[in-house]
């Protein structure tokens, strides 16, 4: 059974001037020509997302929200009503975020994320308090893992960020990039799971591999520049600005290079050999 608030890939059964023609189990959804490619036909396939309009009544549109359900998202206040915010998610309806479901008071033209779910009865709504949608303890990702990160906000230790819309997780404040706001979606890697099985985040692989592409950011930098001012003493924001790279990670990159004879070493700097 198709559920609201989610994205499918459903067949087309019909092509006319005006409308396209999509089959959603027992029901055909009608979308407008204009909204779908120039040369769709019956008998392909199209990604559509399903949600219930303001008459009440099953929809399907080619517009795909910024979140579907189960998932998080930024999103900008465009009215409050006595029920709630209501929120711009990229489809024709807005969503509602119903005042018992935010942390704090939303004001109109502001931003929050929230976590898009579903009430009583199905329908899609966002929730700002996040904190009951995430898991602080790992049961199943491994060091090394790729994952997708979205900031949540920003404390004394780094980023707090949600990882795979699943678990709360921390990128430690020397590994934040400047540039890094809320809101931003990257991809990362697991640096480490704690003791207590808490997840810490980093943006660049870890280990022999995040050693490996460290030295390709580097060498690459030397070929274009001939040389690099950075060093053991450089500030760990300078050498993050410059490369994209940890102090850490960048000290044992360069060691590596240095004692592969690619590179020399100076009080200034670094250059190829």
């Amino acid at each position: 059974m198709l559920l609201p608030g989610y994205c499918y890939t459903l067949p087309v059964t019909q092509v006319s001037q005006h409308d396209v023609i999509v089959q959603a189990d027992q029901t055909e959804l009608k979308i407008p020509r204009r909204t779908c490619p120039e040369d769709i036909a019956t008998g392909q396939n199209l990604d559509v997302f399903i949600f219930i309009d303001r008459n009440n009544e099953m929809k399907a549109t080619t517009r795909i929200p910024f979140a579907q359900v189960d998932e998080f998202a930024f999103l900008q206040v465009e009215s409050i009503g006595p029920h709630g915010a209501f929120l711009s998610w990229g489809v024709e309806k807005d969503l509602l975020c119903p005042h018992p479901m935010q942390d704090q008071k939303m004001l109109e033209g502001r931003r929050y994320l929230v976590r898009v779910c579903c009430d009583d009865s199905g329908r899609p709504i966002a929730s700002s308090r996040l904190d009951r949608f995430l898991e602080q303890e790992n049961s199943d990702l491994k060091v090394g893992e790729e994952v997708q990160i979205l900031v949540w906000a920003f404390t004394d230790l780094g980023a707090k960020v949600i990882v795979n819309n699943r678990y709360e997780a921390l990128l430690y404040r020397d590994d934040v990039p400047s540039d890094l706001k809320r809101g931003d979606k990257r991809i990362a890697y697991v640096r480490n799971i704690r003791d207590d099985q808490r997840i810490d985040i980093a943006l660049s692989r870890v280990g022999a591999a995040g050693v490996k592409d460290a030295r390709s950011v580097i060498l690459e930098a030397l070929e274009e520049e001939g040389f690099l001012d950075l060093h053991d003493q450089s500030p760990p924001e300078l050498i993050r600005s410059r490369l994209g790279l940890s102090k850490k990670v960048f000290k044992k990159a360069v060691g590596g290079l240095y004692k592969d004879k690619v590179i020399s070493l100076d009080e200034n700097g670094i250059k190829l050999i």
